[in-house]
């Protein structure tokens, strides 16, 4: 799993042929507050019934609060053959503070 610091995900999203797949492994009310613009919403506890659903040649960005979060949903793709993941360090609260500061922050 390839992890990134939210500036360097951003050039990469500038620069990308094809937009990967935005997961948010947060829950819901987190997402209410913060999310990325196109990403989709797949707590951390929904991802094993969600997978069946996901391309495992897709290049997939995962993002949660903090990175941590993001980081279990990854190495557990990784385990089921999911091979182009990135891992967005610092998550959402990285994004809001480094990339895109009108976004909200929450505790």
């Amino acid at each position: 799993m390839q992890r990134l610091s939210a500036r360097a995900l951003r050039e990469h999203l500038d620069h990308a042929a094809t937009p990967p797949l935005l997961l948010d492994v947060r829950e819901p009310w987190e997402y209410d507050i913060v999310h990325l613009p196109g990403s989709h919403l797949c707590p951390l506890a929904r991802l094993p019934e969600h997978a069946e659903t996901l391309d495992p040649q897709a290049e997939i960005v995962l993002i949660c609060h903090h990175g941590i979060r993001s980081r279990q949903a990854g190495l557990w793709l990784e385990h089921q053959g999911f091979s182009r993941l990135i891992n967005l360090e610092g998550g959402i609260d990285a994004w809001a503070r480094e990339v895109d500061p009108t976004l909200p922050v929450y505790g």
